[in-house]
């Protein structure tokens, strides 16, 4: 087959896909009699993304594979086509999150004694709800606390294809650029039904007795606090570490 061939048909094939794909699967989905190798796929890739490099879409490989993706210039158009908009991530989930992404594997007392706060049930709950964090053992310590990671799917949402593509946290002046971080990429993304769980937990109110007792006066008085916490870590912190647990 020639290569301009080859390649119409694997862009047809990755734009059609609901979910990235590798180049072994591409490779499957052809005849026996007409099927490609690895590395004829992978060369065609190559050739989609070099047309793509100047667009407004662009291919893009994450952690699970090839697809299609919006440019992020183009975010602040995005809100608009969609009916539902996407979820928007409480401060606490956004530090939550980061300090698993940053820290993993991490237990839940050791990001408490980070933020300073304790750490909502709801909010390690919807965060394994949508994918991007799970329990990945537990610590041999007193109690065996379950000890959280970040998932695959937590870098093809965040447009990775491994952690080692995150800034490292020497680059970032303080949370509030992580969450920027977070956020900036969670708005390229089609709104999930699943979602709009994770997104009541900006609105509602904390159902954990720990959080009940933290009402937002307090949060705020602790996020000066927090920022310098963090801000230590990011000095103590050996980034080489956590790169080498990416999952």
């Amino acid at each position: 087959m020639e290569i301009t061939q080859l390649k119409s048909i694997i862009e047809a094939m990755v734009f059609s896909s609901n979910h990235p794909v590798t180049p072994k699967q591409l490779v499957a989905l052809f005849e026996e009699s007409v099927r490609p190798d690895v590395k004829q796929v992978q060369e065609a890739l190559t050739l989609v993304a070099e047309d793509y490099a100047e667009r407004s879409v662009q291919l893009k490989e994450t952690a699970s594979g090839f697809r299609f993706q919006v440019v992020s210039d183009y975010n602040e158009y995005l809100g608009k086509i969609w009916e539902e908009r996407p979820a928007k991530y409480s401060r606490a989930a956004m530090e939550t999150l980061a300090l698993i992404v940053y820290r993993q594997p991490i237990t839940r007392a050791e990001i408490e004694e980070v933020r300073g706060v304790a750490v909502s049930t709801n909010i390690i709950r919807t965060l394994e709800d949508r994918g991007w964090v799970h329990s990945v053992g537990h610590k041999d310590v007193p109690g065996h606390p379950s000890l959280y990671a970040t998932t695959k799917e937590f870098l093809d949402d965040f447009n990775l294809k491994s952690l080692t593509e995150l800034p490292t946290l020497d680059e970032l002046k303080d949370f509030a650029e992580i969450e920027d971080m977070f956020q900036e990429q969670l708005a390229l993304l089609e709104p999930k039904p699943e979602a709009a769980n994770s997104e009541m937990l900006v609105n509602v109110e904390p159902t954990d007795v720990s959080e009940e007792t933290q009402d937002q006066a307090q949060v705020e008085d602790q996020d000066e606090q927090l920022t310098s916490d963090l801000t230590e870590e990011k000095e103590t912190l050996d980034h080489e570490d956590f790169q080498a647990e990416e999952v």
